[in-house]
């Protein structure tokens, strides 16, 4: 038995802020208290830093098998880590697509021996894998992911009775990336016509339009509606498609969510101009009144949670011309601290940013014991210093690929330590290496 007291702790927990000690037993929050003395026990003096539930990133790229020259489990887990997110659910894109059972559990193996941090992954959903995506297990699988617009290999579903019959049948959560195929190829074709091949980056929100994501995220959440689908809809990019989805029901009661990313709430087209490729996303970083609409939708609870889409690429890869660069950028070291700083311009108070990056996806996965400072739970916890501010430079980043799109910035918060299953994986500006994650379980009897 390992036992350890973290004294002098403000703690931030669904939706309160107090001053507490908590002890950790093993890989569990044991108690939480006013003054906490139990024998044989580490203590570790907070002096009145935050302290929150470890995030919760429900959409990420770790590129691994098959893309590791841009990142892989072990190098954007530890980023993760000192970032504040001790649990994230990764997507099917890699190569081989996570397209079977037996691919998708590779990848479970993969983690087992190298995540810091505590995983998930979806199962790929293809025109042609209706068998293997019906046997996935609800309890040990986040959810099946759809591509209703391009991605990897083999993975966009554009077959209507292919969609509906997944929707009808699926037995768990389904994830969907929805943009048009054919108005992004309408679009492309018109922008190929005025600029030759030297399309410039300010036109990929133009591209990939607000119609292109209204037209398939609408599509979608009408197919849950007739179907009966539990329904999750990632990375919403316009201030149209923030009307899809209700708020008069608790997260727990609702059929149908909504995801918001860091980037779509942070940048805006005026930033192409000095960001280029590196804040080219799928979908598109559109108009500071889209940014503005998704805040507003984020803080009403039309939309659930806050993520990242963190999907890295080498700098060489992003370096190309823009119909070559690929979309997609490294996140998940910084997205926590950028929505603190939200914080202090005013934009979302801290205990909303607990609830849309912990609580929120805890629930609206139905994970076993994440997502909250309780007693019984797992010891996922961050302590943050509200006074110590992090600027953010190349030489301190964690990423494989080497870059962000925040580098320059500095943020107003630091992330002191970093708890997973109850043990330190990150501290003063370092990765404890030496323990590993768990696989997320889900209650979903």
């Amino acid at each position: 038995m390992s036992r350890t007291i973290l004294r002098n702790a403000q703690i931030v927990n669904e939706g309160h802020r107090y001053y507490a000690d908590l002890s950790i037993r093993d890989e569990i929050i044991e108690s939480i208290g006013g003054q906490i003395d139990l024998p044989c026990a580490r203590e570790i003096d907070l002096n009145g830093n935050l302290l929150i539930p470890g995030c919760i990133d429900d959409q990420v790229h770790f590129r691994e098998p098959g893309l590791t020259h841009k990142a892989d489990i072990y190098t954007e887990s530890r980023a993760a880590a000192a970032g504040g997110i001790t649990s994230f659910m990764e997507m099917p894109n890699t190569v081989p697509n996570a397209l079977t059972q037996a691919l998708l559990e590779d990848k479970y193996a993969i983690a087992a021996k190298r995540s810091i941090g505590n995983y998930s992954f979806f199962m790929g959903v293809s025109n042609d894998n209706y068998d293997e995506v019906m046997r996935t297990n609800s309890e040990q699988v986040c959810g099946i992911k759809i591509f209703m617009g391009s991605s990897t290999g083999n993975m966009l579903v554009d077959n209507y009775n292919t969609l509906e019959h997944v929707f009808a049948n699926a037995p768990t959560l389904i994830a969907t990336h929805c943009e048009d195929e054919t108005t992004i190829k309408n679009n492309l074709a018109k922008a190929k016509e005025r600029f030759g091949l030297e399309i410039p980056i300010e036109m990929h929100p133009l591209i990939r339009s607000e119609d292109a994501c209204y037209l398939s995220s609408s599509f979608a959440v009408e197919l849950a509606k007739k179907t009966g689908a539990r329904l999750h809809v990632l990375h919403i990019s316009t201030g149209k498609e923030t009307g899809l989805f209700s708020n008069t029901l608790p997260l727990k009661a609702k059929k149908i969510t909504a995801e918001a990313c860091v980037h779509h709430l942070w940048f805006s087209d005026e930033d192409y101009a000095t960001k280029g490729n590196l804040i080219k996303w799928n979908p598109a970083v559109k108009t500071h009144e889209d940014r503005e609409a998704i805040w507003k939708a984020v803080l009403e609870n039309q939309i659930d949670v806050i993520a990242t889409d963190h999907a890295p690429h080498t700098l060489e890869e992003k370096g190309q011309d823009y119909l070559h660069a690929p979309s997609g950028g490294p996140l998940v070291q910084h997205a926590l601290l950028a929505m603190l700083e939200k914080s202090i311009q005013g934009v979302i108070s801290i205990e909303r940013i607990v609830e849309k990056m912990a609580h929120a996806p805890a629930d609206l996965f139905r994970i076993n014991k994440r997502g909250y400072i309780k007693e019984g739970y797992y010891a996922d916890l961050v302590e943050i210093n509200p006074t110590q501010k992090t600027a953010v430079s190349r030489n301190n980043l964690l990423y494989k690929c080497g870059w962000s799109p925040f580098e320059g910035v500095t943020f107003s918060h630091e992330i002191s330590r970093t708890f997973v299953n109850g043990c330190i994986v990150y501290e003063g500006g370092n990765v404890i290496e030496g323990s590993n994650g768990k696989r997320l379980l889900f209650n979903r009897l």
